[in-house]
């Protein structure tokens, strides 16, 4: 347990901003579950529109140092390659 203020103050700040980097993270790879749902499906228009979505949340969570900017980078060429082998 923290025993002085600012650690406790820290305390209530990183467990603030683990809830958000959390829900940030899962709402990033959820994005990317529906890209590959939509080539699955082979609505490539739709998987289009969902990689857009898809790319910008990766690229905020690569900034925000919630994943490295190179597994960001992989993530991204990876979808391409699938959107091409559909489209």
């Amino acid at each position: 347990m923290p025993n002085t203020a600012s650690a406790k103050k820290r305390l209530r700040q990183n467990s603030k901003l683990r809830i958000h980097n959390r829900a940030a993270k899962s709402n990033m790879r959820s994005q990317i579950r529906r890209v590959r749902e939509a080539v699955e499906a082979g609505d490539s228009e739709l998987a289009q529109t969902e990689f857009k979505t898809a790319q910008k949340k990766i690229d905020r969570a690569a900034s925000k140092n919630l994943i490295h900017r190179n597994a960001a980078a992989r993530t991204k060429s990876r979808l391409v390659a699938l959107l091409k082998s559909v489209g």
